[in-house]
């Protein structure tokens, strides 16, 4: 999609700090973090969130989830991490390309409002 943000990093059209990617995933930090460890994981196939996931093969959305284990590897979250996916505009969804919130590097909140 020519005006998503996220399929411009995939391409390297605009520069991200990335920290895995594979041929189906990248993942790479975000600019405004919420947490110490902020990465987001994206496929590298466009969709715009997870209620569009039937349009996305099984193995890209598999690779998604690895991904996101992998970047917990990476980061050092070994005591624990929370990976959120915002869908639509009641959960404030900024980018209209599928990513997953890799969260961590500090105690998380319980309350997820």
């Amino acid at each position: 999609m020519s005006d998503c943000i996220f399929c411009k990093i995939v391409a390297g059209e605009i520069p991200s700090n990335r920290v895995w990617e594979d041929d189906r995933v990248l993942a790479f930090r975000d600019l405004n973090p919420m947490a110490p460890t902020h990465v987001l994981v994206v496929p590298k196939k466009h969709i715009a969130n997870l209620a569009e996931a039937g349009q996305l093969a099984d193995e890209d959305l598999a690779a998604c989830l690895r991904g996101c284990a992998k970047v917990a590897e990476l980061e050092g979250l070994t005591q624990g991490f929370r990976v959120v996916s915002n869908c639509g505009p009641h959960a404030c969804q900024s980018v209209q390309h599928l990513h997953f919130h890799v969260l961590g590097g500090k105690q998380l909140s319980e309350k997820m409002d």
